[in-house]
């Protein structure tokens, strides 16, 4: 298993945000998570990435690359050094061709020296997906992926992902946008009942 979820629920000021989740996703499985807005879709993310720490109950999660909302690129610098940069997180060295070849796969070639602040939000996501690419984490963590993307973005997305489960691992996604990915599987997240 990739993710496992022990009646794991988030809480904010104490109170709990869904009910407890108690789920698992393996090798090969897309999942998407659903919920209405305020449902606790992101926060559920950033709990299992690391970033938020209010919740109850228990998960393993050993190894994933998590993209939050932020695309999280240095505008400053080209797709080129953001890639490098992303590379050397990991602790490995990232030469030109190698950078060149992840961004001619997400259509992003033609930019590879433009600054990310000259590009559109669309063509940050691209980047930001071969980012993705680099990375060897098995569990993907996506909140809203398509956000930004044309129909041909969208399209490389669903690629993408199919790709990554296809070739053994795995992807949890919260998205209002379904995804188009066959066999994908739901994770839906129960609002709390209030009892009166």
């Amino acid at each position: 298993m990739l993710l496992s979820l022990n009646q794991l629920v988030c809480t904010r000021e104490e109170e709990p945000l869904f009910e407890p989740l108690t789920a698992q996703v393996g090798t090969g499985q897309c999942v998407e998570l659903l919920g209405p807005n305020g449902a606790g879709k992101t926060t559920l993310l950033r709990t299992l990435a690391g970033l938020y720490s209010q919740f109850e109950g228990a998960y393993d999660c050993p190894d994933f690359l998590f993209q939050g909302h932020p695309m999280g690129l240095d505008e400053l610098m080209s797709p080129l050094e953001n890639l490098a940069w992303f590379a050397g997180l990991e602790g490995r060295t990232l030469d030109d061709d190698q950078a060149a070849a992840l961004l001619r796969e997400v259509g992003m070639i033609k930019f590879a020296m433009t600054p990310c602040q000259q590009l559109s939000q669309g063509q940050q996501r691209r980047v930001t997906m071969a980012r993705w690419l680099l990375s060897d984490a098995k569990l993907w963590l996506l909140d809203e992926p398509y956000t930004s993307l044309d129909k041909d973005g969208q399209l490389l997305l669903n690629q993408l992902l199919s790709r990554h489960c296809d070739k053994g691992g795995a992807v949890l996604a919260a998205t209002h946008m379904p995804l188009q990915v066959t066999g994908k599987g739901e994770l839906p997240l129960q609002s709390v009942q209030v009892t009166t």
